[in-house]
């Protein structure tokens, strides 16, 4: 009898498991991480009023990404997250990887907001 996995209940449990040790303040925010299967999404959050300040995705035209499920696609995002943190500011912030696994367009994103000034 095969088992079944349950992957997102998983996930959620691994970020739950991380979000209780992690938090964002409005000296150093959160840099939260989520992926889909298409796109990948990046949120600067001030969790103690429970505020987003900055974000960006695969999705903004600006970016102008042809092919959004990949890893330069994440960097890109990272890259564009870095830039508008630091027209707001952000300097440092905490990194909230989601529950995911640090690897691929997670990664990606986190190297690509690292080059461009962010300190994490």
């Amino acid at each position: 009898m095969l088992k079944k996995v349950d992957k997102k209940g998983n996930r959620l449990a691994r970020h739950a498991r991380v979000r209780r040790k992690l938090s964002g303040t409005s000296s150093k925010p959160r840099l939260c991480v989520f992926r889909s299967g298409k796109h990948i999404y990046a949120q600067i959050i001030d969790d103690v009023v429970g505020n987003t300040l900055v974000s960006a995705t695969t999705l903004d035209k600006s970016l102008g990404i042809e092919s959004t499920g990949n890893a330069e696609a994440a960097k890109a995002v990272g890259e564009a997250i870095a830039k508008r943190a630091l027209e707001k500011g952000i300097e440092e912030v905490v990194f909230d990887r989601g529950g995911y696994v640090y690897h691929g367009r997670v990664k990606a994103l986190a190297d690509g907001a690292r080059e461009n000034g962010l300190k994490f």
